[in-house]
C-alpha cells in the first residue's frame, strides 16, 4: 500500500521512517512559470517514491509574499500589497492541483504562524550578538531581492546590473541591521568539510566553497526604505530582510519554535531543500548561517537544480519567453509533461525544452513502449487467458532472469535515489520497458497456442512486468501508473515496494480488465 509503514521495533518503541522535502519558496510577483512547475513536479517525484517506500512524508511548497519587488508590482495595480499577494498565491496554490502534487502543507509568509517564528528567530539572534544596527550602502538587486558586491556587478552602457542574474541594481544607503555573517565563515567552511553530501551537485557545492573562501561580509538584514515585510522586533522602522524572512518557512512551517511540536521533533532537519541554482547562495550560505546561529540543527541536503530554458535562455517574465505550464497540459496532458520534464532535463543541469521533444517522448516512450506494451499483453490475456492471470505455468531461467531484475536492483534503486540520481531511475524504465517489450516479442506467445503451459507462463510473465513497472513509474506518472493498474485491479493503496523487495508476483487466476489507451501518439503531420 501507499503510504504502508515499513516499521522498526527499537527498545519497545515503534520506529516510522521520516523524510521532509521542500521546494524553492516561490516568489509570486507574476504567475507560475514552467520553471517553478518543474521544481514542484521533481519534489513530488521524490515524496511519492518515498512515500511508497513506506516513509512518512512531509512535502511542503508555498510562496514569499514580502520584500520591496511585491509593494511595487501592487503599487502599479494600485492594489493593497495583501491583496495583490491573495491574488498570485492563489495561482500556486492552484497549479499544485494541477501538477497533482501531494504537498501536505502550504505556507504562505504573510500567515501569523510565519511571522511569528520570523520574530522569535530575529531575536534569538540578536541575543546571540549575531545581529547589530549600523549603516549600509551598496548595490541592491530589487528583482533578486539581494544584494551586491563591487565585483558582482556590471556596467552595460551607463547600467549598472549583476553579472550572475543580469538583473538592474540600485544604489542605497541607510540605516539597517547587519548579521554577522563573517563570524560564520570558518564554522562554515569546517560544516561543508564535514558533510560532503550537504550541498549538491558537486559542482554546486564548489561554487559555494569558493563563494565563502572569498570572504563573508556581515549581511544587511533590514530596509527602511518600504514597509511591506515583517517588522523587526521593537523597531517598526524596520522591516526584516526578505530572505531572512522567507527562508524560515522550513521551520515555521514546522511550528518553531515549539521544537516538542510533533511536526518538528518528527520531521526536523529538512531531508532535502530542493532549490534552484540561482538562490543556491540564500540556501547554502545565508540560511545555514542563521541556523547556526540560532543553534537550530541544518537540513541534510541543499540540492541547486539547473534551470529550464526556453531558446537557451533562463525563462523570465522581463525576457518574454515565459512557456505557461497550464497550455502544455491542456494541449498534451499532464502525465506527459510530468515525463518528459523528468526523463528530458539531466537532473542538476539546464535543460532547454521545446514542443517538438515533448511529442517525440510522448510518442516513443509513452504511447510505443508503455502504453503498446499495456495493451497488447492485456488483450492477448483476455483473448486467450480467459480474461485471467494464467495459473498453470512454468518458469524457465529467460523468464526468471526478467522478474529477478526488478527486486535484485531495488537495492541500488534507492541507493541512487537518496543521491538524488533521477537519470539512473529513468534510465532503468526505460530499458526495462525495451526488455519487456523485447521479451514478448521474442518469445511470441501467439505461436504457443499448442503449449499452454509456456503461453501461460509468457503472458503472466509479462503481466508482471507492467504491474512492477506501473509501480515504478507512479512517482512519474502517477494517474496513468493507476490507469495501467486498473487492468489488475489495484489502487493507489496497492502501489508499494514492498512487494518488489519481496519478489511478491500477482495472484493467479485473478481477473484482468481492458483498459482505454493510456496515450494517444501525436500525429506530426498535423499542425
Amino acid at each position: 500500500m501507499v503510504g504502508k509503514i515499513e516499521m522498526k521495533l527499537i527498545k519497545g518503541f515503534i520506529k516510522i521512517k521520516k523524510f521532509y522535502i521542500t521546494t524553492p519558496i516561490y516568489y509570486p510577483s507574476a504567475k507560475p512559470h514552467m520553471g517553478h512547475a518543474y521544481s514542484s513536479i521533481i519534489a513530488d517525484f521524490f515524496a511519492r517514491f518515498k512515500r511508497m517506500d513506506g516513509f512518512d512524508v512531509q512535502f511542503l511548497t508555498g510562496t514569499d509574499e514580502h520584500g520591496l519587488k511585491i509593494q511595487r508590482s501592487a503599487e502599479k495595480q494600485n492594489i493593497d500589497p495583501l491583496e495583490f499577494c491573495n491574488q498570485i498565491s492563489q495561482t500556486f496554490r492552484d497549479l499544485s492541483k494541477t501538477l497533482n502534487l501531494t504537498n501536505t502543507d502550504f505556507i504562505r509568509t504573510t500567515e501569523d504562524r510565519h511571522k511569528k517564528t520570523v520574530q522569535y528567530l530575529w531575536n534569538e539572534l540578536e541575543k546571540n550578538d549575531d545581529i547589530y544596527l549600523s549603516k549600509y550602502s551598496g548595490w541592491y538587486s530589487v528583482s533578486d531581492e539581494a544584494f551586491y558586491n563591487e565585483d558582482e556587478i556590471e556596467d552595460i552602457d551607463g547600467v549598472k546590473r549583476s553579472i550572475s542574474s543580469k538583473s538592474n541594481v540600485e544604489w542605497i544607503e541607510e540605516e539597517s541591521y547587519f548579521f554577522r555573517l563573517s563570524k560564520w565563515e570558518k564554522p562554515l567552511l569546517d560544516y561543508y568539510e564535514k558533510h560532503p553530501n550537504f550541498i549538491a551537485p558537486e559542482s554546486r557545492k564548489n561554487e559555494v566553497i569558493s563563494f565563502v573562501k572569498s570572504g563573508l561580509k556581515d549581511l544587511s538584514v533590514s530596509r527602511k526604505s518600504f514597509s511591506w515585510g515583517i517588522k523587526v522586533p521593537n523597531n517598526d522602522d524596520h522591516v526584516i530582510y526578505v530572505w531572512l524572512d522567507a527562508l524560515t518557512n522550513y521551520i515555521s512551517a514546522l511550528n518553531y519554535p515549539d521544537t516538542n511540536n510533533e511536526l518538528f521533533k518528527n520531521f526536523w532537519p529538512a531531508s532535502i531543500h530542493l532549490i534552484g541554482k540561482d538562490i543556491l547562495r540564500f540556501h547554502a550560505v545565508y540560511w545555514p548561517a542563521f541556523l547556526l546561529a540560532a543553534k537550530i540543527a541544518l537540513p541534510l541536503k541543499v540540492y541547486g537544480h539547473g534551470w529550464i530554458l526556453s531558446g537557451d535562455e533562463k525563462m523570465s517574465k522581463s525576457k518574454g519567453n515565459i512557456l505557461d505550464p497550464i497550455e502544455i497540459i491542456n494541449e498534451y496532458g499532464l502525465d506527459p509533461l510530468r515525463y518528459y520534464l523528468i526523463k528530458e532535463v539531466s537532473f542538476g543541469n539546464d535543460g532547454n525544452i521545446s514542443q517538438e521533444r515533448l511529442e517525440d517522448c510522448i510518442n516513443s516512450d509513452l504511447a510505443n513502449n508503455f502504453g503498446n506494451l499495456c495493451q497488447r499483453v492485456t488483450a492477448f490475456a483476455i483473448k486467450n487467458c480467459n480474461s485471467e492471470v494464467p495459473k498453470d505455468i512454468k518458469f524457465v531461467k529467460e523468464d526468471l532472469v526478467i522478474l529477478d531484475r526488478y527486486k535484485n536492483s531495488l537495492s541500488n534503486i534507492r541507493d541512487k535515489i537518496d543521491n538524488q540520481d533521477i537519470n539512473f531511475y529513468i534510465d532503468f524504465i526505460i530499458n526495462s520497458l525495451f526488455e519487456a517489450n523485447k521479451y514478448f516479442n521474442d518469445q511470441e506467445p501467439w505461436k504457443k497456442k499448442d503449449n499452454t503451459i509456456r503461453l501461460n507462463t509468457i503472458v503472466y510473465t509479462t503481466l508482471e512486468i507492467v504491474r512492477k513497472i506501473s509501480y515504478l513509474l507512479y512517482p512519474i506518472i502517477p494517474q496513468s501508473s493507476l490507469n495501467a493498474l486498473k487492468i489488475f485491479n489495484l489502487n493507489e493503496n496497492d502501489v508499494n515496494l514492498t512487494s518488489i523487495e519481496n519478489n511478491e508476483f500477482l495472484p493467479k487466476g485473478s481477473k484482468i480488465n481492458k483498459i482505454d489507451i493510456l496515450f494517444k501518439k501525436i500525429d506530426k503531420n498535423n499542425d
